[in-house]
């Protein structure tokens, strides 16, 4: 029963393998056709001109001679096994001795010619018998190994691990890193801008015509009734000084003092302090922010932004009682995050501010984290490249 079971399943191998070995040779036979019908097939798709076509062509000029090679190095293989393999029924043995064998090249002026002896039928038949079978034996490896030179060309011309392929690819992604990077700034600061114009639309400029209506109102009444004009001067200066800190806090959003002379671990403890829910900092062990370990200015500016406008949805939108700010520096990277026990919901979907704040952080390729399920806690955390 093994024997029998080692028999067929040798037999099912000698099958596949033969099988594999016509379908290679066909191939190799008809690669030079198949190479011209590409060209051809790629002129008319392609018209005239484009580095494409160039590529194809110039894979056409170098793989052709090879594939004509390996076609004609096929091709003999067959007919030599076939024809030896042959041999036995194609000729009829005749009695006696056989003129020697010889193998002739050239034509009567130059020729090289190689006796074989073979005098013998018998002699002659044993050795067609052999090359026949030597050639047979031979050609699966012979095919495979063409069909592997055909596949190495093409891949080093054509295909995508090539290093030219792989630098222009390279090159792409970087242009359109590059060109999304652009977009992002633009849009992040046509956004900080509209909402300066609101901001200071919404406050200071409606606290300033209040001002001014304030100082008409006492310099009507300053001579006739000077109690209702000292009234008047004392609600203007209470505007005055409204007007004052809210054009200190827009400034602290156009460029917060403290974040360039002091550093971002002061920056942000000063944002944690004068966040209406009360917060915590937490900068570890080390951290940037002394001026001995000053990050890049984009950098800085953009984890000050992400941690203000975080605290700000904290203390408008989340219900939250306590919040955490957090400041680390490790590998390279800066990372900060504020957390919160509040209502979550917060999104980067568009209409958010948080849109605007992705658009900044991944303008200098940083990433930013938004989780805040249903029911909370929310947790947004900007991850930034230091370079």
């Amino acid at each position: 029963m093994a024997a029998q079971a080692l028999t067929s399943s040798a037999a099912i191998a000698g099958r596949r393998w033969g099988r594999r070995t016509v379908v290679e040779s066909i191939h190799l036979l008809t690669a030079p056709l198949s190479i011209v019908f590409g060209v051809l097939a790629a002129l008319r798709r392609r018209g005239r001109s484009g580095p494409a076509l160039w590529l194809v062509l110039a894979h056409a000029v170098v793989a052709l001679p090879v594939a004509l090679v390996m076609a004609a190095i096929t091709g003999l293989w067959w007919f030599v096994g076939l024809a030896a393999g042959t041999f036995p029924l194609r000729t009829q043995a005749a009695p006696g001795s056989l003129r020697p064998m010889t193998l002739y090249a050239g034509n009567a002026q130059s020729h090289i010619s190689l006796s074989l002896g073979l005098t013998s039928p018998d002699g002659r038949l044993a050795f067609a018998l052999s090359l026949g079978a030597l050639s047979l034996a031979t050609l699966p490896l012979l095919t495979r190994a063409c069909v592997a030179v055909q596949a190495g060309l093409g891949t080093a011309l054509l295909s995508d691990t090539s290093a030219l392929h792989r630098r222009i690819h390279g090159l792409e992604r970087e242009r359109d890193t590059a060109r999304a990077q652009a977009v992002a700034v633009v849009t992040a600061e046509a956004e900080a801008l509209r909402r300066l114009e609101r901001d200071i639309h919404d406050g200071p400029q409606q606290r300033l015509v209040r001002l001014a209506m304030e100082l008409g109102r006492a310099q009507h009444h300053l001579e006739r009734r000077p109690e209702l004009a000292r009234q008047a001067l004392d609600d203007a200066l209470v505007q005055a000084q409204e007007t004052l800190d809210e054009l200190r806090a827009l400034s602290r959003g156009i460029a917060p003092p403290i974040l360039a002379d002091r550093g971002l671990r002061e920056a942000l403890a000063a944002l944690a302090v004068r966040c209406p829910v009360p917060a915590e900092f937490d900068a570890g062990p080390g951290g940037p922010g002394a001026s001995v370990d000053r990050l890049d200015a984009a950098v800085e500016t953009a984890a000050y932004f992400v941690v203000a406008e975080a605290l700000t949805n904290v203390a408008k939108h989340s219900r939250a009682e306590r919040c955490a700010v957090g400041l680390r520096y490790e590998d390279g990277s800066l990372r900060v995050w504020v957390t919160d026990d509040g209502v979550g919901g917060a999104a980067l979907a568009k209409g958010h501010g948080l849109r605007g704040l992705g658009d900044r952080v991944g303008a200098i390729g940083g990433r930013l984290e938004v989780s805040s399920p249903v029911g909370g806690p929310t947790v947004i955390a900007a991850e930034l490249p230091c370079r």
